[in-house]
């Protein structure tokens, strides 16, 4: 088959183009840019390398991915974007490489990053991800399969979301989204269960009514942190519990942002 380029696009000899892949008009793609089966690159699109760009994605026009990283540390030193299959990439979204040599700006498979959308240096976004019009992830943010943030918010560096949580529109996000639960507010605050998607997920009754207990023990309980994990280890082991709970571990290491609290500063308090 022949390759479906535009005329008016311009290509890079260096980079190499899956002969299904279509390309629109005034599109630019450089060196070093590799483009899988079947994806889709609209109009006036940027892509610059290195950058890995996988199978049936759609990448809609005014879209810029794969340039260098917005980061005083970057001194040109080489890096990565690397993207899966079956996403849907939206108008003017802007996806950066990575900061570190070796380094990557990984989007997994199945997501819907919509309009306007910013991903910066060495974010990782897992599978199935919806993220709404106007959303700015910092550098190293990592989100979680499943998860949903609605529109016009911004993610602070570092900050991790867990899967299957839901952030609502306009929420300043400065600490790390347990898995599951429900975000809103400036300052943002655990509000509940993130009920429709756990609704939705297929898991079962038994799944969803351990979840509800759980979200009280951290968040209606008053407990003290390390009280409300050994409380959440006693309700079961199910896949859902031990993510959590490791989640919550984790978001304690060094490194780590900490956890979004619950409304009230109930639950999930930190020792002191």
């Amino acid at each position: 088959m022949k390759t479906l380029i535009h005329p008016t696009a311009v290509i890079h000899p260096n980079s190499e183009l899956h002969s299904t892949v279509q390309v629109g008009a005034y599109a630019v793609i450089g060196a070093n840019v590799k483009v899988g089966p079947e994806t889709v690159i609209g109009a006036h699109a940027v892509l610059e390398g290195p950058c890995d760009i996988g199978a049936r994605n759609h990448i809609f026009p005014g879209a810029a991915i794969g340039m260098e990283p917005q980061d005083l540390k970057y001194v040109g030193e080489p890096t990565w974007v690397k993207i899966g299959d079956n996403n849907s990439i939206r108008e003017y979204v802007t996806i950066n490489r990575a900061t570190g040599r070796g380094e990557a700006t990984v989007i997994g498979n199945g997501n819907l990053l919509m309009a306007y959308v910013h991903i910066g240096h060495n974010c990782v976004i897992e599978d199935s991800v919806v993220i709404a019009n106007s959303v700015a992830l910092a550098g190293h943010v990592h989100i979680e399969s499943r998860a949903r943030l609605s529109g016009v918010l911004g993610v602070h560096q570092f900050v991790h979301i867990g899967g299957m949580s839901m952030v609502g529109g306009m929420t300043r996000i400065d600490r790390d989204v347990a898995p599951y639960m429900l975000v809103e507010g400036n300052p943002s605050r655990v509000r509940s269960l993130n009920l429709v998607g756990l609704k939705r997920s297929g898991m079962s009754a038994q799944e969803f009514q351990l979840l509800k207990k759980a979200f009280r023990i951290l968040y209606r309980s008053n407990l003290l942190f390390k009280d409300a994990l050994s409380e959440l280890e006693m309700l079961g082991d199910t896949e859902q519990l031990e993510h959590l709970h490791r989640f919550l571990r984790l978001s304690q290491m060094p490194g780590r942002r900490g956890l979004i609290p619950g409304k009230a500063r109930k639950g999930t308090r930190d020792e002191s």
